[in-house]
């Protein structure tokens, strides 16, 4: 039998993406091993999730450090100590060098609440709203040095609604970013999605469109 993925979190906040993770595993739904949650807040409250779960937590302080190049060498200096086998980016909120990410090309995502390309970086809710969008949604992609620039692997989608603002909008949207981070987490732990220097595989096979979430699963 297969050893399960390993998987390292990175998270500034409150660890609801941690939770849909934990959540799905529980379930049988997710066979992998938390092997560490690291975040860049000491006060983070995904830090007394990982705990409450038995999974080893590291907090790395940027203020100690020269600068960010100098941060992010160090940081995955440390995780890479616990030898993930990848990376998931759960609302961790800095942009990371890029070349202290590069080992890891491949082996990090990230969950990005827009359905990117559009509205890269922060106030996504915002900036859909007052582009008058008729959607909305979250996408999981691998980190490159592209701040939510790299390959798309997935997205979900919701209907902006009239009665929406953006913390109404940033509720209903974030259901079905736990549902889809796992999602996309139990692909690549089963073997069915990998990255190439040619592009995303799934199931062997070059994706040129990122899965959508729909009816409860990921779908071409």
């Amino acid at each position: 039998m297969p050893s399960p993925l390993r998987i390292a979190v990175l998270a500034s906040g409150r660890g609801s993406n941690l939770a849909a993770l934990l959540a799905a595993r529980e379930r049988g739904e997710l066979p992998v091993e938390f092997v560490l949650v690291a975040s860049d807040k000491a006060d983070a409250t995904v830090l007394q999730l990982a705990r409450s779960a038995s999974i080893p937590t590291m907090v790395l302080d940027p203020r100690e450090y020269a600068d960010r190049r100098a941060y992010d060498f160090a940081l995955f200096d440390r995780i890479g100590a616990h030898q993930p086998d990848l990376l998931v980016l759960a609302g961790f909120m800095r942009i990371i060098d890029g070349e202290a990410l590069k080992p890891w090309t491949g082996r990090m995502i990230n969950i990005h609440p827009s359905l990117l390309p559009k509205y890269r970086g922060l106030h996504t809710h915002r900036r859909a709203l007052k582009a008058g969008d008729p959607e909305h949604g979250a996408s999981v992609h691998y980190v490159t040095a592209e701040l939510d620039g790299g390959p798309v692997i997935a997205q979900a989608s919701l209907p902006i609604e009239a009665g929406d603002d953006e913390n109404k909008l940033a509720a209903r949207l974030l259901p079905l970013e736990h549902q889809l981070l796992p999602a996309v987490v139990a692909l690549i732990a089963a073997g069915r999605l990998d990255w190439s220097e040619d592009g995303i595989l799934f199931d062997q096979q070059p994706l040129h469109q990122p899965l959508r979430w729909q009816d409860g699963q990921l779908l071409r």
